[in-house]
């Protein structure tokens, strides 16, 4: 935790993985980094010193054992050296444990100092919300994502769940914001608990490759519970009267009359008729705002 003393993107600013977003007030940080790094280095030396030490220990003792051989020396000499080379291997140790202690207080220090920049992960944009104090958990940033695929988080009834299996099949979606867009996503999961409140289960979905894909969008997924015949006509060729939609038919002679029909699921870009229209039947797929009803129509 502490004072943000330094931004450096701004709302909206494409960022790369790793760049400093903003930094911390690091005096005490930084501070404890330099204590740290002066401990490891007087714990280096004493490990050099207590090296030296035991080496000088060690060659005296080695000369005790060939004169203790010859019996040239007292078993009381003998032992005294014997003991220093002992209090010297201990010290050494101890020394060595020191190291390892002060070689760990500086990793935790430069740890903690590395935590005055915060880095952007793998985020390709940034929103900034005027951070003042840096604190856990509260976050600085918030980021959008642009990446390869993206996925939807979709809530399926329980009724519905065994239409549904995470077994990469095809799942479409259509997401309002692209223009109702059909994406051909996949299942790669089902959360196996439900959700008591809305007993349905937490569906992902993962969606293909599109720069126009945003975290927070809404779409739409479709799954197959079966096969039954329906008409199908494009959404472009209905047309709102008042409460009332129709389309626009065409006869043998082209000439164009309006025509009521009751609609029921919409299918991508497409709307199924329920009553008011045959198959075969020939439309016009874009009539727009123009009153067409008894004029010729020409194809194009």
């Amino acid at each position: 935790m502490g004072n943000i003393v330094e931004l450096r993107v701004h709302e909206g600013d494409r960022i790369q993985r790793g760049q400093v977003l903003a930094v911390i007030d690091d005096a005490q940080p930084r501070a404890a980094v330099e204590r740290a790094t002066s401990a490891m280095s007087a714990a280096e030396q004493e490990v050099a010193a207590s090296d030296s030490d035991l080496t000088l220990a060690q060659s005296t003792l080695n000369r005790y054992q060939n004169l203790y051989d010859k019996k040239s020396v007292s078993p009381q000499e003998f032992d005294e050296v014997k003991a220093r080379y002992q209090a010297a291997l201990a010290h050494r140790d101890m020394t060595r444990a020191g190291q390892a202690q002060a070689k760990a207080a500086l990793a935790q220090a430069r740890t903690s100092f590395s935590y005055t920049r915060i880095l952007a992960p793998s985020m390709e944009s940034s929103r900034r919300r005027k951070p003042i104090l840096a604190r856990w958990p509260v976050p600085a940033f918030r980021s959008s994502q642009s990446r390869a695929w993206d996925a939807i988080d979709w809530k399926l009834r329980s009724m519905k769940r065994p239409a549904v299996r995470p077994d990469g099949r095809a799942a479409p979606v259509v997401v309002d914001a692209l223009d109702n867009t059909e994406l051909r996503g996949k299942v790669v999961q089902i959360v196996p608990a439900a959700d008591p409140g809305s007993r349905s289960f937490l569906v992902k979905i993962e969606l293909p490759a599109d720069v126009r894909l945003r975290s927070g969008l809404f779409g739409r997924a479709q799954f197959s519970r079966g096969e039954r015949s329906s008409l199908l006509i494009s959404q472009s060729a209905v047309v709102e009267r008042g409460q009332l939609q129709g389309v626009y038919v065409l006869d043998l002679n082209r000439i164009a009359s309006l025509r009521y029909v009751t609609l029921g699921k919409k299918s991508g870009t497409q709307v199924e008729v329920l009553a008011g229209l045959q198959e075969g039947e020939r439309l016009v797929t874009k009539p727009g705002e123009l009153d067409l009803n008894g004029k010729r129509i020409e194809a194009q």
